[in-house]
């Protein structure tokens, strides 16, 4: 270890810093504004919940929460320019304490508040799949014991924020350096999202196989639900692929170049990074944006009492309106409250 982060020292030392171009200040601009405009339409919505009562309040308003915390932080982030946290705008090595570099506490700080943010939107579609685990479970196995989603919503988020905690203590204890702190963020959240692609996958096919069920039982078509519901699944496995495989591509050069050379300063050219912030960055924003237009629709369709949805009634049937049927968005019962059906 010693060896290696001597040869760092020395390509960090030959390596001049590379400023921020002008492509990214507006760049960063731009989605700094994009980020800031969801966080406030979050928020509007988030009080605007606050008014309706009833189960489904407390849930939509966690997640327009999760929504406004992950638009709001990576607000923060695109609004300071790259050359405060460091002078090098790509990835580059620095240890804690160093110092000859006293920009790492910039870097650490910078690598957690990103870290923090991709926290929050993945808590958003974890607790998306937690409730549809619970609703699913009520209905294929009916006397079957169903802990409380959001206890398993906690419990799963928290093991996330301790690996984060840990990430950053190994860092402060000098086990490696800001680059071993990227790597176990990159792995992690490629994993999340392989996870995330199969669950979502999963439960969107036992989803449509209760639609046709009630709607062969009621002689009501479900057709449009079933459509939604898929075309949503695409959308978010879409999303989640795309995560998936950007950060396998980032751990792996991360890996190869550690190995190569010791340090990550060349492995990212100002192309190659630009174009990995910008995907993965409008990707965030575009099912960011998702999220708001289906909780707001449902939210005002099915909450606001129009009689859309699928309900269980007083005898035990599951009931489909003959007309103005909603898009299966949110799927009700008497124990779980409404969630997405995303």
């Amino acid at each position: 270890m010693a060896n290696e982060y001597h040869n760092s020292r020395k390509l960090q030392n030959i390596v001049s810093p590379v400023p921020e171009t002008t492509f990214e200040f507006y760049s960063d601009a731009v989605l700094a504004t994009a980020f800031l405009l969801t966080a406030i339409v979050a928020a509007k919505r988030m009080s605007s919940s606050r008014s309706h009562g009833g189960a489904e309040t407390t849930v939509v308003t966690a997640f327009y929460s999760l929504i406004l915390l992950t638009a709001s932080l990576r607000t923060i982030w695109f609004m300071i320019p790259g050359t405060v946290w460091s002078p090098y705008y790509t990835p580059h090595a620095v240890m804690a304490f160093d110092s000859e570099h006293p920009y790492w506490i910039m870097e650490f700080l910078e690598i957690i508040l990103l870290g923090a943010g991709s926290l929050c939107l993945f808590s958003i579609f974890i607790l998306i799949l937690v409730y549809w685990a619970d609703i699913l479970k009520k209905y294929f196995y009916p006397g079957a014991r169903r802990s409380k989603p959001m206890i398993t919503f906690l419990v799963l988020v928290s093991v996330l924020i301790v690996i984060q905690m840990l990430n950053a203590i190994l860092f402060l204890f000098r086990d490696y350096s800001s680059e071993g702190m990227i790597l176990v963020n990159s792995v992690t959240l490629s994993l999340v999202s392989v996870v995330c692609v199969c669950e979502i996958t999963i439960f969107s096919h036992r989803f449509r196989t209760v639609l046709k069920t009630l709607g062969d039982i009621n002689q009501v078509s479900t057709e449009s639900q079933v459509k939604r519901i898929v075309w949503i699944t695409v959308t978010g496995n879409l999303f989640f692929f795309t995560r998936a495989f950007l950060e396998t591509i980032f751990a792996i050069l991360l890996v190869v170049y550690w190995h190569q050379n010791g340090t990550v300063a060349e492995a990212f050219s100002h192309s190659i990074w630009d174009a990995y912030i910008l995907l993965k960055h409008w990707s965030e924003l575009a099912i960011l944006g998702l999220m708001l237009y289906i909780l707001q629709n449902r939210f005002s369709n099915g909450v606001e009492g129009t009689g859309e949805g699928l309900n269980v009634s007083n005898h035990g049937y599951q009931t489909v309106p003959e007309t103005n049927l909603c898009d299966a968005d949110f799927v009700t019962d008497e124990s779980s409250p409404s969630t997405l059906s995303v």
